[in-house]
């Protein structure tokens, strides 16, 4: 999972190590402060796979120009998926 700082608490950290999922969360400032002053380590970070997120977040913005896919009109998840392909179609074809 990759997510921003404002994901990093203690207790999402604590509950996806509990499910077993690595993550990939930057810390925030306050809480690196935290650490160094308790003695404790620092998260390592990924930052490779932070990267990627970026790319992510920005096809999102993408796919959110469609009005129909910002607001979802559609009640069915069917035509919502076709909805998102053809909203994809409409990025990647020139």
């Amino acid at each position: 999972m990759v997510a921003d700082k404002g994901y990093s608490a203690r207790k999402i950290r604590a509950y996806l190590r509990r499910r077993g999922i690595a993550c990939t969360i930057p810390e925030r400032i306050d809480q690196i402060n935290g650490r160094l002053r308790r003695g404790e380590s620092r998260c390592r970070l990924d930052r490779t796979a932070y990267r990627r997120r970026n790319v992510v977040e920005r096809c999102f913005s993408q796919l959110k120009q469609n009005r129909a896919l910002a607001t979802r009109y559609d009640k069915r998840a069917v035509h919502f998926q076709a909805m998102v392909t053809l909203a994809c179609l409409r990025l990647w074809l020139p």
